[in-house]
């Protein structure tokens, strides 16, 4: 793992620690994950193997990160403040899962680059996968996640600027 991944993966997850207490939304807030999770695409995306089995790994995990993303968007309040600020505030449960996804692939990184190589090989052999799909599987969870939680919650933004101000109600 280089210190960019290091950077990517823990940035990924205080952004969503910090909005524990609730932010205003804003376009760099929005931005930020996806801008992250695009720079790593360019850089270790080479290709989307479909042999054997790979496509399945890359599509299988592309829809967890989906998931986890869409759950972590719905369950991060919108609102609009006093001010009349649209402020997002990520429940406990949205940075749970938010936190699931990021800290799997962070994990998987981790076991790959520091002893996980031999046994990552053999898996992928018995089961019909190019190596080269794991990065696939791992970047396009990360841009699944990020995208589908960038755009609920903006959808929601967008929504939030058009009702009067609120306060949301406390839950996890």
């Amino acid at each position: 793992m280089s210190f960019m991944d290091w950077v990517i993966d823990l940035a990924l997850i205080g952004l969503v620690m910090l909005q524990l207490r609730g932010r205003q939304l804003s376009t760099k807030m929005l931005l930020l994950p996806i801008v992250l999770v695009g720079w790593a695409w360019t850089h270790y995306l080479r290709d989307i193997p479909t042999s054997g089995n790979s496509l399945v790994l890359i599509v299988s995990a592309t829809l967890v990160g989906l998931a986890l993303g869409i759950g972590a968007g719905i369950l991060t309040h919108v609102y609009r403040n006093a001010d009349g600020e649209v402020i997002a505030q990520a429940t406990i449960t949205a940075a749970v899962l938010w936190v699931l996804g990021v800290g799997f692939r962070l994990a998987f990184q981790l076991y790959a680059t520091h002893g996980g190589k031999e046994a990552i090989g053999r898996f992928s052999i018995r089961h019909d996968l190019d190596t080269d799909a794991w990065t696939a599987a791992v970047l396009l969870m990360a841009f699944g996640e990020v995208f589908a939680r960038t755009a609920i919650v903006w959808w929601r933004g967008q929504a939030a600027r058009r009702q009067p101000h609120q306060v949301p109600a406390r839950t996890t």
